[in-house]
Formats: C-alpha cells, sequence, structure tokens
C-alpha cells in the first residue's frame, strides 16, 4: 500500500502577511509534547502574536498557544509554553546574524503536516509602515476589480 502524502495546513497566521514583508522563508520542525501534537492533530492552535527569538545558539518559538487536549488528564502542556525549534545548527547562526539587523524579525507564517511530522514555515520579516498597509490593500483591490472586469467581459 503506497503511502499518501498528509500536507495539511493546520494554522495561517494571515495578520503577518498584512503587518509585516516577508523577505526569506525557512522551515523548522517543533519539539512537542504528545497531548500537544494531539490538540493540533483536532486543529487547536493559534500564531497570531507569536514570534521566534534566536538565542544562546537555539530558535525559541514564543506565544503560539496550543489549547490543552480535552482527553488528558495531569499530562496536559502549559498552553503559551515556549517551544524549541528543530533547525540545522548553520541556519541558527545565519538567522541569529539576520535578526540582529535593524528591522529584521522572525515570524510563523504556518503550521502544517508534513508526512507525520509537525513544520512550522518562519518568516524573514521587516514591519510595514501604514502608508505600506494602504498600498497593499489599494493594490489587492485593483487585482479584484481587473479580475472581475475581464470575467464580466468574457461573459458577454
Amino acid at each position: 500500500m503506497a503511502k499518501e502524502k498528509n500536507n495539511a495546513v493546520i494554522a495561517q497566521n494571515k495578520k503577518a502577511y498584512h503587518d509585516y514583508f516577508v523577505d526569506e522563508e525557512y522551515e523548522a520542525g517543533l519539539e512537542l509534547r504528545g497531548t500537544e501534537v494531539k490538540s493540533i492533530r483536532a486543529g487547536r492552535v493559534n500564531l497570531k502574536d507569536s514570534y521566534v527569538s534566536c538565542k544562546t545558539g537555539e530558535a525559541i518559538l514564543i506565544g503560539m498557544h496550543i489549547s490543552p487536549y480535552e482527553m488528558g488528564s495531569i499530562f496536559n502542556h502549559d498552553p503559551l509554553r515556549s517551544r524549541r525549534l528543530l533547525l540545522h545548527r548553520r541556519e541558527i547562526h545565519k538567522l541569529i546574524g539576520l535578526t540582529q539587523q535593524q528591522g529584521y524579525t522572525l515570524i510563523p507564517l504556518k503550521l502544517y503536516f508534513k508526512g507525520q511530522y509537525v513544520k512550522l514555515k518562519l518568516g524573514l520579516c521587516r514591519g510595514k509602515k501604514d502608508y505600506d498597509k494602504r498600498a497593499s490593500i489599494a493594490e489587492r483591490d485593483a487585482k479584484r476589480n481587473m479580475s472581475r472586469t475581464v470575467k464580466e467581459f468574457n461573459q458577454r
């Protein structure tokens, strides 16, 4: 029996694309506990307001909320605990160097399954100003209007 690919997206951080310019993306594994994995499989996770801190040769995910597992007992975890990211040492050192530059930060963009493993897509981001956000919204609206016009024209 062939193995089927399970690349299901669990959670996305849509606010990150609104508040930041994403310059580069990285894939990282997560160090999780058993009840955390069960809660993630149930889709009870929130990436909003989370970020990654790179210090002392480790990448730590801070602020990701994983709800306690309903069927768990004393083995449940703290929902907001810091979780270590699994990256290669050279990637961590590269990220430390990049985040020390002015204006860069590491933001989790997407949480998904890759096979049986939970993976996190990180973005190396620069913050947007208010006028950048307005420009992004105007560009999105213009694309939407153009596609509507083309669709109406093709139906005639």
